[in-house]
């Protein structure tokens, strides 16, 4: 909760990603609070108010999973509005006629994009979706300390940049910092 909170104020990628994990948490515990409470929420070290706010935190999710039917594969229907927010807003800026910067990134990920797509099982995958599924397999990757070859990483890199620009313009218009 804490971590989620701070990932949704600075960089809407990160906190989406984050959530991803966190669903997947949720399906590792079997959907247990106690063992999510034993395994997770312990570890935050945190005061009693505030560990009661977290271990909530998580209760909800497990019963927003449960609602929404994604207890074997999936993502919550406000983690999947969030990213089509996104790629909305990536599709304006790829015909905005002010944002050369963003379309020079997307240029440079295209190729990796389109070859990563090409391997998804459905071919309705947004460009924002296939980013964030393309890192999220990288952090899994990472996680069990798989090595991962000088090619992929290039292609990850070029996500991760054009992924950095999106979510930085989207927190600015969300802010009212900007408009498009």
């Amino acid at each position: 909760m804490i971590i989620a909170q701070k990932k949704r104020k600075s960089n809407i990628a990160e906190y989406i990603l984050y959530m991803w994990q966190v669903e997947d948490i949720i399906r590792a515990c079997n959907f247990n609070i106690n063992i999510v409470e034993n395994n997770y929420i312990r570890k935050f070290n945190q005061p009693v108010r505030t560990m009661e706010e977290i271990k909530n935190w998580y209760a909800n999710l497990i019963l927003m999973m449960h609602e929404e039917g994604i207890r074997e594969k999936g993502h919550l229907s406000f983690l999947n509005t969030l990213t089509r927010d996104m790629n909305d807003l990536h599709l304006r800026l790829l015909n905005s006629r002010d944002e050369i910067k963003y379309q020079n990134l997307y240029t440079t990920a295209v190729i990796p994009l389109r070859e990563f797509k090409s391997k998804l099982p459905s071919a309705n995958v947004s460009d924002v979706e296939a980013c964030l599924d393309a890192l999220y397999g990288l952090l899994l990757l990472r996680l069990k300390k798989k090595s991962i070859n000088k090619e992929t990483e290039e292609a990850m890199s070029t996500f991760s940049r054009l992924l950095a620009f999106l979510s930085d313009k989207f927190h600015r218009i969300e802010r009212g910092l900007e408009e498009l």
